[in-house]
């Protein structure tokens, strides 16, 4: 297939562009598609890790959260059905979608999992990630 284009000067460009608007897809409110995003924050100070992940639209229950050593990896779907009907209960349109997420990284220091804390609150999930104690370098005796 030609990129080449055949000018025609008795039909301009706004003839063409309006010609393609009337046969595109038409939308019925301006209600975007969901898109379901996941932005991380994350602060460290001597003692522990502290992460805030935005997860708008994604209830308690649809998450996961998984450490292992140093590595953190956060899971959540979202499932939302929206349904429009108009006179006498017919359904006008009905919308649904369904996605997820998923985000992994490594921090510089072992978790200690015993001691996570994990809240879910107005779309944010904040994470307190406690680093592990490290026993000092000892010296061995040898016999």
């Amino acid at each position: 297939m030609s990129n080449l284009r055949l000018l025609d000067p008795t039909f301009s460009d706004a003839f063409d562009n309006a010609f393609r608007r009337l046969f595109a897809p038409m939308a019925f409110d301006a209600e975007p598609a969901p898109l379901l995003k996941m932005r991380v924050d994350v602060t460290e100070n001597d003692q522990a890790y502290e992460l805030k992940a935005d997860i708008p639209g994604v209830r308690k229950d649809d998450i996961n959260v998984r450490i292992d050593g140093n590595v953190v990896q956060i899971d959540a779907e979202a499932h939302s059905e929206k349904e429009t009907r108009g006179n006498g209960d017919k359904v006008l349109r009905s919308e649904r979608y369904q996605g997820s997420i998923s985000r992994s990284f490594s921090l510089a220091c072992d978790i200690d999992q015993a001691r996570v804390d994990a809240r879910y609150a107005d779309g944010v999930l904040s994470l307190t990630l406690p680093k592990k104690t490290t026993t000092g370098a000892r010296k061995i005796t040898i016999q």
